[in-house]
């Protein structure tokens, strides 16, 4: 019998393992948000060497600005976004039991979600208070 598909592991067609169908897309959203974070740190970079001899209510009021407010919620969202598709990675890679597997990725998506979500109120709180 001819197998159907050659480029299968012997290992995986001896325990009918096949592709979980997920991977193309995690490379694909992982590239996107690295892309993401390519163009923002330089801006992100620039915001900070600009800002270091500021005081308090020049910082503020820069951040206010809708155009660094968008600018800054962006950056996080890719930043804890790409943080979590990394960590994913390294834990599927590393951890091999399922169990402590599933705990470790729940854990860094808890982790992650309450990162993105506080910094995205942080910088909201001063957007908005403008």
């Amino acid at each position: 019998m001819i197998s159907r598909d050659p480029l299968r592991d012997p290992l995986a067609k001896a325990r009918n393992w096949g592709s979980a169908k997920s991977g193309a897309e995690h490379f694909i959203w992982q590239r996107i948000t690295a892309v993401a974070l390519a163009l923002l740190t330089p801006w992100l970079v620039w915001l900070v060497i600009t800002l270091m001899p500021a005081d308090y209510a020049t910082v503020r009021a820069t951040l206010a600005n809708p155009v660094h407010g968008v600018l800054m919620i962006s950056f996080l969202v890719a930043l804890f976004w790409h943080l979590r598709m990394g960590l994913q990675v390294v834990i599927d890679d590393y951890v091999h039991r399922h169990g402590l597997n599933v705990v470790v990725q729940l854990l860094v998506l808890f982790a992650c979600s309450l990162g993105a979500l506080a910094s995205i109120v942080a910088v909201g709180r001063i957007v908005l208070s403008a």
